[in-house]
């Protein structure tokens, strides 16, 4: 479903802008070493969902492993629903993927007692179906263990040796864990809109496309909060006041004392510290590390009194970006392959703008 158009006042809110755009963000080693053109064809961008789990074997939904081309999710949720012959409500899927890219992900539809559909003849409309198993439970939202990616970058241009250098930090001190700026919606409208539904004055919309306006706006907040710390150079330091997330984990822990058992436990990963996703109650974090996020909080009193109304929680989120399998591979004198595995819940973009100035087609 698409969002219904910026009114008047979203337009005039749009000038006068509160809020740094994902462009002015800072970058946490210096600023970008290479420029290229990205996304010249959609197969410059694969990106491949991970499951968190494995398929039960029998039950009442299929799960399908789909490969897609320039599609988007909700639109491949659609032709499969409508292909079995059910409300797009039976389908499921983990994670919404890039269109203008080659995505393998999963989803799931419930059949009930209805016959197998003939899913090959998807691949007229370049949908894929790769595999096909029974499950006993609809798929959800977020049960990813994460993605690979494989982007093909063109016409690159730069230090080749300072850009193995950045894949070697990045490698070992990971990526600041923004949110994309697909988060925002085009020309972020998603926050104008939100913007304008704190004030009373948004149009007729779902509570699905609130709920995106609503995470936009928490997430605009987590990034200020992580782009301050960057800028202050203790984003991936752990601080009296910080709460540390677990890798692998949503759990969280106050640091009381910052002692050699702490400092270990981030040397080796083992931990990272978090930002806030704001919502109704007290801050989570003490001393200077809270100081700085009720700052951020005090700068945007109508989106923290906004979130809080509609009822969302305090909850955390990792500052530093962990990335796996981390590789640049020459494969033509101005071409790059990109290679990497990110968690659930992040954004390649994030990392690609801390070696890369990037150019889309």
């Amino acid at each position: 479903m698409s969002d219904p158009p910026l009114s008047a006042s979203d337009r005039t809110r749009h000038a006068t802008r509160h809020w740094r755009t994902f462009a002015q963000l800072p970058t946490a080693f210096g600023g970008p070493v290479l420029n290229a053109r990205l996304r010249a064809r959609p197969e410059d961008f694969i990106v491949d969902e991970q499951l968190a789990f494995g398929p039960d074997g029998d039950g009442e939904h299929v799960l399908l492993r789909v490969r897609k081309t320039s599609a988007n999710t909700e639109w491949v949720a659609r032709r499969l629903a409508a292909l079995a012959g059910v409300s797009v409500k039976a389908v499921g899927y983990a994670g919404l993927k890039d269109r203008h890219a080659v995505t393998t992900q999963w989803f799931s539809v419930h059949l009930g007692k209805l016959p197998e559909p003939r899913w090959r003849l998807l691949a007229e409309e370049g949908i894929e179906v790769l595999e096909q198993h029974r499950h006993r439970r609809k798929l959800k939202r977020g049960s990813l263990s994460g993605n690979r990616f494989q982007i093909r970058l063109r016409e690159v241009a730069g230090d080749r040796d300072a850009a193995a250098a950045r894949i070697a930090t990045l490698t070992a001190r990971g990526a600041p864990n923004y949110f994309g700026p697909q988060r925002f919606g085009r020309g972020e409208g998603n926050l104008f809109r939100a913007q304008a539904l704190f004030a009373g004055a948004a149009p007729r919309a779902s509570r699905q496309q609130q709920g995106l306006w609503l995470s936009a706006v928490r997430s605009q907040l987590f990034n200020e909060v992580l782009a301050r710390r960057i800028e202050r150079d203790d984003w991936a330091t752990a601080l009296v006041g910080d709460r540390l997330q677990l890798r692998g984990s949503q759990s969280h822990f106050l640091v009381e004392t910052v002692d050699e058992r702490i400092l270990e436990r981030m040397r080796s990963g083992d931990v990272t510290p978090t930002g806030p996703l704001f919502g109704e109650g007290e801050p989570l974090t003490e001393a200077a590390v809270r100081a700085l996020e009720e700052q951020v909080a005090a700068d945007s009193p109508d989106w923290v009194a906004g979130l809080a109304a509609a009822g969302l929680k305090q909850e955390r989120r990792a500052l530093r970006l962990d990335i796996e399998g981390l590789e640049l591979e020459p494969v033509a004198e101005t071409e790059l392959d990109l290679r990497f595995q990110l968690p659930a819940g992040s954004y390649a973009t994030t990392l690609i703008r801390e070696l890369c100035q990037t150019s889309v087609v």
